[in-house]
């Protein structure tokens, strides 16, 4: 796989990309980034027989926002049980608890299904509009019933209401990108950026691809339509992070920006997403990435213990021992050779630090008297709980208030709550009691 060796970008380039990213920071003297997409609370929720409460998916997106992560997709805007949940969170992002995350909505790329999204989120200003684009997918779906004219109409007609309806950033999702002829992806690529789409997603929506093939492809299609490009690939191969990284590299040797669509440890439909944490590795660390400075600086790799870990929790799957850097074998060692080399030079058996991953810091456990805050608790369970949180009430009044707020996040989440949920209820009330409301129509 031939990459190109420099990422510099004349003038022009730049240029157009300012018109085209509606990015506002200075341009002139910087080459292409990848930045990362978070899809958990959109893509990572269909994990068959899984799922995260309203209150989880926003303590993920504040984990997100904390660890520099430029965009959460955060849910699906045209669905009703999803209304509340991402109304309070455009409300907490207006309040700065959700800065600078930009959070956008997935939407099918039916004109009906954006409209109720506007309709149902009137906030909403990000959007990712999906068709699916290969032929087996298209017969697979459609039978005889749209042509591939019909189908890139079908998706021009939806960005453009989009647009219409007051979205200020839309970007066109390719499904099944990988199994589509190239062909006809640039044909798509270049028609959903006719009609105003600002991204272009590569969907390997099977993990078909392979790292090679993928950054080939999706650098002819950067060159060809001129829009930064993501990544969205699934592990169906065990590739998924492998080909999203190759896809994006692909992105910038064409002179655009990239995106690689990621998920909290990996989860997803099937065999699951690109892991967030191995993504980042792979672009801190590995041998043709670690001095080219690719990743968006902003991301803060030291978060990754804590989001992953909730990430576990909230899911309730087991982070697998493992698993790279935050798997609880990451940095254990038992082989004499291997521990005498450690303890000599770490670097002689860690690729990076414990510490860079926000751990070593000693877990308290408890082992004696224990008392949790839920369903049925009372004052002063609550009040002492919260104590040792350093959260002052400002009278019997508020600690009521709150403690009523927490018994239905447990009932919400059906699991003892974190400090994370217990804070966040008790600093942002308003907006927990509109996130755990459920109006059945």
């Amino acid at each position: 796989m031939a990459l190109q060796s420099s990422l510099e970008v004349d003038a022009d380039k730049r240029a157009w990309r300012l018109r085209t990213t509606g990015r506002e920071e200075n341009l002139s003297e910087e080459s292409p980034i990848i930045r990362i997409v978070d899809v958990t609370n959109r893509d990572g929720v269909q994990t068959s027989q899984l799922g995260l409460a309203k209150l989880e998916k926003t303590i993920i997106n504040i984990l997100l926002n904390e660890m520099g992560i430029y965009r959460s997709e955060f849910g699906f805007p045209f669905t009703r049980h999803e209304r509340h949940y991402l109304n309070a969170n455009l409300r907490l992002k207006e309040k700065g608890l959700l800065d600078p995350i930009v959070l956008s909505g997935w939407c099918t790329a039916r004109s009906k299904d954006v409209e109720r999204s506007f309709q149902l989120v009137p906030r909403l200003k990000h959007v990712c509009i999906s068709l699916s684009t290969s032929n087996q997918m298209i017969k697979g779906k459609f039978g005889d019933e749209k042509t591939w004219k019909a189908i890139v109409g079908m998706m021009q007609e939806a960005v453009k209401r989009a647009y219409d309806l007051g979205a200020e950033w839309v970007s066109v999702n390719a499904e099944d990108a990988s199994r589509t002829d190239i062909s006809r992806l640039i044909d798509y690529a270049g028609k959903a950026k006719e009609a105003g789409a600002r991204t272009i997603r590569y969907c390997d929506t099977l993990g078909h691809d392979d790292a090679a093939t993928a950054h080939d492809r999706v650098r002819k299609l950067a060159e060809a339509v001129k829009l930064p490009l993501e990544m969205h690939c699934h592990d169906d191969l065990g590739m998924a992070v492998a080909t999203s990284v190759a896809g994006a590299v692909g992105a910038l040797g064409a002179g655009v920006d990239a995106y690689i669509n990621t998920t909290v440890n990996g989860m997803g439909e099937r065999a699951g997403n690109a892991d967030l944490v191995s993504v980042i590795l792979a672009l801190r660390y590995s041998s043709g990435f670690v001095n080219r400075n690719l990743l968006d600086p902003r991301v803060d790799l030291s978060k990754a213990w804590a989001i992953s870990r909730y990430g576990s929790y909230a899911f309730g799957v087991p982070i697998p021992i493992n698993k790279p850097g935050v798997g609880a074998n990451a940095f254990a060692h038992e082989s004499g050779i291997h521990v005498d080399g450690a303890l000599k030079d770490r670097r002689n058996y860690e690729l990076y630090d414990y510490e860079d991953m926000g751990r070593g810091e000693p877990e308290t456990v408890e082992t004696g008297r224990l008392i949790t805050v839920g369903e049925y608790s009372g004052i002063k369970g609550f009040r002492n709980v919260f104590g040792k949180l350093k959260v002052e009430f400002k009278n019997e009044e508020e600690a009521t208030r709150v403690l009523e707020l927490v018994r239905y996040a447990n009932v919400h989440t059906q699991k003892p709550l974190t400090h994370q949920e217990l804070l966040f209820v008790a600093n942002h009330p308003d907006e927990a009691r509109e996130i755990m409301t459920v109006s059945p129509p």
